[in-house]
């Protein structure tokens, strides 16, 4: 009589045709990716997240000595530490774009976008892996500089509205991921990303009252200052440290302009899901 083995009499079953393996998120290929971004740039933390602390803590100590008055005043507090949240916020911005721009640029120039392209993952997860590395790194750069900050003499950050340091600081790094995820889409060498850096990205900062507040200029220029994105960002964390803010006269206005910012951040990642989702410059 012949015997059989268990396993024979076992049956396996299969997922009926059409019906997706996973569920509707791959968290475990989300969270790979998401890793794997953040591994790159912290393998070189030196450059990436402790360079722009020291970068920018040489940017207050220029502005400082070139005011020539330890005593000038804005809004109330000296000027090392009205300057100061701005530069912060500006630093995680620049390096939120700096990473989510890098990372399907430099699989297009390496060869290696197919590594990005054949994972079983959508769209939509590709982009919050991506926009979610890049945030990340964002927020290390601001713990950095704000550590940076605190050493440099005179400088107070102490928090009046954490929730707007907390928000704005959030806003601000999404929208130049989805922004910077949107260049390297389109970008086919790093001269295009250099030119969106300094011809878009880096005005926008430097124009937007990281130095100064937009009281001081002429109606008509206050008026493209509020045109501006940046602008929003950087006075509203700075409100979050101060407690005021050349947004508005009062905290409503600055409520208001976190409104703003989370609407222009859902139409921003909606329009960049889409533009991912058809494939252009990627598939083509």
């Amino acid at each position: 009589m012949t015997q059989t083995s268990p396993h024979e009499n076992q049956k396996i079953d299969f997922s009926p045709p059409g019906q997706p393996v996973m569920g509707r998120v791959n968290r475990l290929g989300l969270w790979t990716l998401y890793m794997k971004e953040v591994r790159r740039f912290f393998k070189v933390q030196l450059q990436t997240i402790w360079a722009p602390a020291i970068t920018t803590l040489l940017f207050l100590v220029i502005f400082t000595i070139a005011m020539g008055r330890a005593d000038r005043e804005i809004l109330g507090v000296n000027f090392a530490t009205f300057v100061a949240p701005g530069l912060i916020v500006m630093g995680m911005m620049q390096n939120a774009f700096a990473n989510a721009s890098f990372s399907l640029l430099g699989g297009k120039i390496q060869g290696t976008i197919i590594d990005y392209l054949m994972p079983p993952l959508s769209n939509f997860e590709m982009l919050v892996g991506l926009v979610g590395a890049a945030m990340t790194r964002a927020v290390l750069v601001g713990l950095a500089v704000g550590l940076a900050m605190m050493l440099y003499p005179g400088v107070d950050l102490s928090m009046a509205h954490p929730w707007a340091v907390v928000w704005f600081g959030l806003m601000g790094a999404m929208m130049l991921s989805f922004l910077g995820v949107l260049t390297s889409i389109w970008a086919e060498k790093f001269d295009h990303n250099a030119a969106v850096t300094n011809f878009v990205v880096a005005p926008l900062a430097l124009l937007s009252g990281t130095f100064y507040v937009i009281d001081n200029l002429a109606p008509f220029f206050q008026s493209i200052s509020r045109l501006n994105p940046f602008f929003y960002v950087i006075s509203g964390f700075r409100f979050g440290f101060l407690g005021q803010s050349d947004i508005g006269d009062t905290n409503m206005a600055v409520l208001h302009g976190a409104l703003g910012l989370g609407v222009l951040n859902v139409v921003l990642g909606l329009f960049t899901y889409f533009v991912l989702r058809s494939g252009w410059k990627l598939r083509s």
